[in-house]
């Protein structure tokens, strides 16, 4: 199997297009594109289907109710605008669990661009054409670890010329826009007049003008592109970009809590594993985590390997524990979900709460 990466040309602004020459393996970047492949990648043997966890594994001890009374404290102690009184006085009358399976696909990718760059010349040497640039795959970039995002750029070596300043056409500077290049601006007690009611202006001492404090009176400030160098060093730099696409599937628990609650907590881990190009995971007891694998992994393939190179994949599947408690309070009946192995709590319908203003 083999990847494409395409490698789009950032124009530096207010650079003009032939400031930049032609580098042999990088012609795409003059005429606005690229088209770089990236190695092919080695061929994996098939794998045998994945063995599921064992029945042990399949289910979490319920929740105690001192346990979910704690989680209902904490809960309403971190709302300021809720009463602890149902969670102090409020009656546990019914716990039903919910645990459900959640599938969780990690697919590390490295993708690579470049774009012509450059930046004040402080005296590097041009070694324009000196040797062959290498291709974009050929540098040498270290990898962060394993499925933890990283970007990193890279100065192509033997890409790099020294040109003029485009901005200030080598001088190093440019009139300042605070006085208008003049170096002085009116005087901000007169206005300029140089007068006022009690005769000549003592802060401009009658002359009207003022010193203009930005450019320190010189009318010019250093070019911003060059910083004042005058000459510029411009040369292709490469960008690397490491990234953890991950991908999630919570088999349907019909609790009632909301399944984005779920993306903030952890829960018992029935299995893992990670090669280079996963395999659906086959024969699992509940077969909705099956065929969220096979799906999820032919996406993943899909959206990257056409892009990006992909280092590494992973597949988890957890266990997470939902505790759905009805309790009494005040004669009224109520329900809470403890969920999680953080024993997270889900309110919506927090039956004391108080109207409070911010400020």
């Amino acid at each position: 199997m083999s990847s494409a990466a395409i490698y789009p040309p950032l124009n530096a602004p207010g650079a003009p297009a032939n400031m930049f020459g032609t580098v042999p393996g990088y012609e795409g970047l003059a005429s606005g594109g690229g088209g770089f492949l990236p190695p092919p990648m080695p061929a994996e043997p098939v794998a045998p289907p994945q063995p599921g966890p064992e029945p042990d594994d399949w289910s979490i001890p319920s929740l105690s109710e001192d346990v979910a009374r704690d989680a209902f404290k904490s809960f309403a102690s971190s709302h300021c605008c809720y009463s602890k009184a149902p969670a102090n006085d409020g009656v546990i009358t019914k716990m039903e669990p919910f645990n459900t399976y959640r599938y969780r696909l990690e697919t590390f990718t490295e993708a690579r661009s470049t774009d012509w760059a450059h930046k004040p010349h402080e005296g590097e040497p041009a070694d324009f054409y000196t040797q062959t640039a290498p291709r974009p795959w050929e540098i040498q970039a270290t990898p962060p670890k394993l499925f933890v995002n990283h970007t990193e750029e890279i100065r192509v070596p033997y890409t790099s010329s020294v040109k003029d300043c485009h901005t200030c056409h080598a001088t190093g500077t440019k009139p300042c826009e605070e006085c208008q290049g003049n170096g002085y601006k009116p005087c901000w007690v007169c206005n300029g007049s140089g007068s006022n009611n009690d005769g000549s202006c003592d802060r401009c001492s009658g002359s009207g003008k003022d010193r203009c404090t930005k450019c320190d009176g010189r009318g010019t400030m250093d070019c911003e592109t060059c910083k004042g160098k005058r000459q510029l060093l411009t040369y292709i730099q490469l960008k690397v970009e490491w990234t953890n696409n991950v991908a999630d599937h919570v088999v349907e628990q019909n609790s009632g809590l909301k399944v984005d609650d779920l993306r903030s907590v952890s829960g018992k881990e029935l299995f893992k594993n990670s090669q280079y190009q996963l395999y659906p995971l086959l024969g699992f007891p509940n077969p909705a985590i099956s065929e969220a694998s096979e799906r999820l992994i032919r996406e993943h393939l899909a959206q990257f390997a056409q892009s990006s190179r992909i280092l590494q994949q992973r597949q988890t599947v957890e266990l997470i524990p939902i505790s759905k408690v009805n309790y009494k309070w005040k004669g009224d009946t109520h329900v809470y979900y403890v969920y999680g192995n953080e024993n997270q709590v889900s309110a919506d319908n927090y039956p004391a709460t108080c109207c409070c203003v911010i400020q």
